[in-house]
């Protein structure tokens, strides 16, 4: 059962959006409150993944600019590779890169580079948010499908819950999401805020549901749940998801800053 385990882009595949424009903060807007900018170009975060309390794998979240464009676009890079011990029965090794426009906060294009055992496959995304179209080229083969409005995609959703989300029991939202040809309304709510345990120490957190209406890119059997810092950068410092056997964790490791007081 660890080959049906072992999907470990958990970082990205989380949330959506929702119809509300977000304006990208980056390095030149260093004087803006931190509560209009959770996160900032050369962020990384590094994830240890686990699988019943055995260390599967690594994953890596990090912002990047494209300045080859003008203006600069925002790229979102996810990482997860398995630990050496499960490479020799099942190597990972899995990039997503999305890819996007800055005055939106929408993708423009996503590409999933997927090494999981014996299979190869390389997907791509190309949104036209305006035109309510996406282009997706798969398996050698390309199609043209319809797309909601102000849709993201596996990686985008999870950065803008971040700027988006109230520390408030009750509070939700409804968001668009296109994963494999099909559109997809999800469910976000705030469960509690409450102190967690990790390699950062103890933080509180806020506790988010995340009702997934389809498998996503790991084989999760159900719902996922995310625990944010309460702060104003909202880093996601552990998820939880559960699979055919168990639950897969993916807990913050580095790329923690000092803890802030700005709540």
């Amino acid at each position: 059962m660890i080959v049906m385990c072992l999907r470990l882009t958990v970082i990205g595949l989380v949330l959506g959006a929702t119809n509300v424009t977000v304006s990208w903060a980056g390095d030149s807007d260093r004087d803006r409150p931190s509560s209009a900018r959770p996160f900032h170009i050369g962020e990384q975060f590094t994830y240890e993944i686990s699988w019943m309390n055995i260390k599967a794998g690594t994953a890596v979240m990090s912002v990047t600019a494209v300045t080859e464009v003008n203006p600069p676009l925002v790229k979102l890079v996810t990482t997860a590779q398995s630990r050496p011990a499960i490479t020799k029965f099942f190597p990972v090794d899995n990039r997503v890169e999305s890819i996007l426009n800055p005055e939106t906060w929408l993708p423009e294009h996503l590409t999933f580079r997927r090494r999981e055992g014996k299979k190869k496959e390389d997907m791509e995304y190309t949104f036209y948010q305006k035109e309510g179209t996406v282009i997706e080229v798969k398996g050698g083969s390309t199609q043209t499908l319809p797309i909601l409005p102000h849709t993201q995609d596996a990686i985008s959703c999870l950065y803008y819950v971040r700027s988006e989300l109230t520390p408030k029991p009750g509070w939700s939202l409804t968001m668009n999401v296109h994963h494999d040809t099909k559109n997809y309304k999800l469910d976000v709510l705030v469960e509690k805020v409450e102190t967690i345990r990790g390699a950062w120490g103890e933080l509180e957190t806020v506790r988010v549901l995340v009702i997934m209406p389809f498998q996503g890119i790991f084989l999760n059997q159900g719902n996922i749940r995310v625990w944010f810092t309460n702060d104003a950068r909202r880093i996601p410092l552990r998820m939880k998801a559960k699979v055919v056997i168990g639950s897969l964790v993916a807990d913050l490791v580095t790329g923690l800053p000092a803890p802030s007081r700005d709540r």
